[in-house]
């Protein structure tokens, strides 16, 4: 019975590492649609979006079956409950990278700026980086690798300031850019998003190796830095508005 059980939570895992590597790969498809124009590209990250809900009620179904039908150990449960609740996170991700396939389809011929597409790209980079990185925490059970993330986090958040600074420099250098900066303003939050999500799947990675209950969102496991952060943003803000003037 007990050969059983392993042989089928090996498969939970290996189905949970191939949605994530999927959905990595959805994140660099739906921005370089994005960046380049390539609405056909786009259509396909949102066509398969319904595999990826379905790969996630599949694992879902999987999950509970092994908990209803092979009465797992506390350490077996907690497993199970963490491939559970980061799956949620994985999906949330896909639906953002649909979002900004989504948006690819919508934007009009409309003047771009070429340095924050660039950035965009850089900052896509970075979140891919993230989750492959939690992935492979996954894998190896790695409690302090997946903590580490959170430094990475707050790396994705500064890229999100300074990549909105980029745009307003623009628009104000140039009012055409106006109507594809707030397509630049959604993108960029979308990704910011995806690192909190990536976070958040961390969390339940630590869970799964160690037991630990964590909290790694900066914003609340380091306040100081991240109000640090946002506050220089504002300052600098206020500086460009009074050399504007």
């Amino acid at each position: 019975m007990r050969e059983l059980f392993d042989d089928e939570l090996k498969k939970l895992h290996g189905r949970f590492v191939e949605m994530g590597l999927t959905i990595s790969e959805q994140i660099y498809k739906s921005t370089t649609a994005f960046i380049e124009h390539d609405k056909k590209m786009a259509q396909s990250v949102i066509d398969e979006d319904v595999q990826t809900n379905t790969d996630e009620m599949k694992l879902e179904k999987q999950a509970l079956s092994l908990i209803a039908l092979q009465q797992p150990v506390a350490t077996d449960f907690r497993v199970i409950i963490s491939i559970l609740k980061a799956s949620s996170d994985l999906e949330r991700i896909g639906d953002h990278a649909v979002s900004i396939a989504r948006e690819t389809i919508r934007v009009k011929g409309n003047p771009r700026i070429p340095k924050v597409e660039k950035s965009i790209a850089k900052m896509t980079e970075e979140v891919r980086h993230m989750l492959e990185s939690a992935l492979e925490a996954y894998v190896k059970s790695d409690a302090d690798g997946a903590k580490s993330l959170s430094d990475n986090d707050v790396k994705v958040d500064e890229q999100y300031l300074l990549i909105r600074d980029e745009i307003t420099d623009a628009v104000q250098s140039d009012t055409a850019t106006v109507t594809a900066s707030s397509s630049y303003f959604m993108v960029i939050k979308l990704l910011e998003r995806i690192g909190d999500h990536v976070v958040n799947l961390a969390e339940w990675i630590v869970y799964s190796a160690a037991g630990q209950i964590v909290e790694l969102n900066p914003g609340k496991s380091n306040p100081e830095l991240v109000d640090k952060l946002y506050s220089e943003a504002i300052v600098k803000d206020k500086q460009k508005g009074k050399d504007s003037k």
